[in-house]
């Protein structure tokens, strides 16, 4: 983040003094020039993004990502014989998609409920929720797990999260440790004693 400002601080809109806020206005500031366009329209379709990014990248010469939150929000306009096939349908296009205009596509996903009923709540492909086909058309999935969210007081890590790569098209899969500033919903790396 651009400004150290506590998120619930942040998100309630007090606790913040005249320094902080003039910290606010000049990161939104630098934001603003920066080529971001955000639809909250709701419900979208994959023809709806595909009408809007192409729309979009003629106005400004072209887009680097799209940013999709989350892949389970997005409908098709007819329905489908079920919830999985649809979201394979949806999946399939957003890598179409990726392909035709030449950017990554960053879809977020959500997770089955049956990984909190495991021991290691590590999440893993098998736990994207509604469908096998993310997991096909993906090139990188990764996932983010912290220690400290399910045993907040016997965690072994606390401040600690994993990125786990669960899956690398073009590179081997891993794991990463950052420290997570959850005050803040802010990621550093963790510098290593030598």
């Amino acid at each position: 983040s651009l400004v150290k400002v506590k998120m619930d601080n942040m998100l309630k809109g007090f606790g913040m003094d005249e320094e902080k806020l003039i910290n606010i206005m000049q990161a939104s500031d630098v934001l603003s020039s920066k080529h971001i366009y955000i639809d909250e329209s709701g419900t979208n379709s994959p023809i709806d993004i595909r009408a809007k990014t192409r729309r979009l990248a003629a106005e400004i010469g072209g887009l680097d990502l799209i940013l999709i939150d989350y892949l389970q929000l997005m409908t098709l306009p007819k329905d489908r014989e079920n919830r999985q096939q649809e979201i394979s349908e949806i999946s399939r296009s957003l890598k179409i998609l990726a392909k035709d205009m030449k950017i990554p596509v960053v879809a977020l996903s959500q997770l089955n409920r049956q990984l909190e009923s495991r021991e290691d709540k590590r999440p893993v492909l098998a736990d994207l929720r509604e469908s096998g086909a993310i997991e096909q058309d993906a090139d990188l999935v990764m996932f983010i797990y912290r220690d400290d969210y399910y045993y907040k007081e016997k965690s072994e890590k606390p401040g600690i999260a994993e990125i786990i790569i669960g899956k690398n098209r073009h590179g081997p899969t891993d794991k990463v440790e950052l420290f997570f500033e959850r005050e803040y919903t802010k990621f550093h790396t963790i510098e290593k004693n030598k």
